[in-house]
């Protein structure tokens, strides 16, 4: 048996923009190669950088503590809840409101990674990322926290309709338990099942979301 290993997450890079409104991330130097080569043996030197960035930034994972004060934080999630999830691909290609109709009929998605391929990712660096984006129905949002999804994933500028400011799915997804990791890419290059996803964000306190690397095995 074969297996490939598809990332799921863009490259997080100086200046660029994830969410209108936010400041970019910015990378610079603390220890430079030409700094440390002057304090190590000859031929030897590294690189020691520094980063600064909101939390949601590139391809991000919301804990429950991002719109829950009582919820866990990105330190306190389970790793089991985000390693090794088998997948489901909902195809919702060329639909801005996903409704639950798109949930019907799928196979069984209690414990499973729901993603959400939209395939907007390919605005991804551009304007019209930010404008009518796809996003869940309330409705479907319940569909997902009934059957008992392990989390829920969305190759978009967010997984809400940013117009309504109940923020619906996430209110409800990260009250019910369920981890949302947003901007996702590359959804196009998984089966409808059969994908194992791991996206297992920084354990830091006191954070609601955190930049993950997110990579799905397909075996073959």
């Amino acid at each position: 048996m074969s297996r490939r290993v598809v990332d799921l997450s863009h490259p997080i890079v100086a200046g660029m923009s994830t969410y209108p409104g936010l400041p970019p991330p910015e990378i610079d130097t603390i220890i430079s190669r030409e700094e440390s080569a002057q304090r190590l043996a000859p031929g030897v030197s590294f690189h020691i950088g520094r980063l600064c960035m909101v939390a949601n930034t590139g391809t991000y994972l919301d804990a429950p503590f991002h719109f829950h004060e009582s919820g866990p934080d990105t330190a306190a999630l389970a790793p089991d809840r985000l390693a090794e999830r088998p997948v489901v691909v909902v195809d919702a290609r060329g639909v801005t409101r996903i409704g639950a109709e798109r949930l019907r009929g799928l196979p069984g998605l209690a414990d499973m990674a729901v993603l959400v391929r939209t395939d907007w990712s390919n605005h991804w660096g551009t304007s019209q990322y930010a404008i009518g984006s796809p996003h869940l129905s309330r409705d479907a949002v319940q569909v997902l926290i009934d059957a008992g999804v392990a989390l829920v994933g969305i190759d978009a500028l967010n997984i809400d309709d940013v117009s309504d400011l109940s923020r619906p799915a996430h209110h409800g997804l990260l009250g019910a338990g369920v981890p949302i990791i947003e901007h996702m890419t590359n959804l196009a290059s998984l089966p409808p099942v059969g994908a194992r996803l791991t996206a297992v964000p920084p354990p830091v306190v006191g954070m609601g979301t955190m930049p993950v690397r997110a990579v799905a095995i397909v075996d073959s």
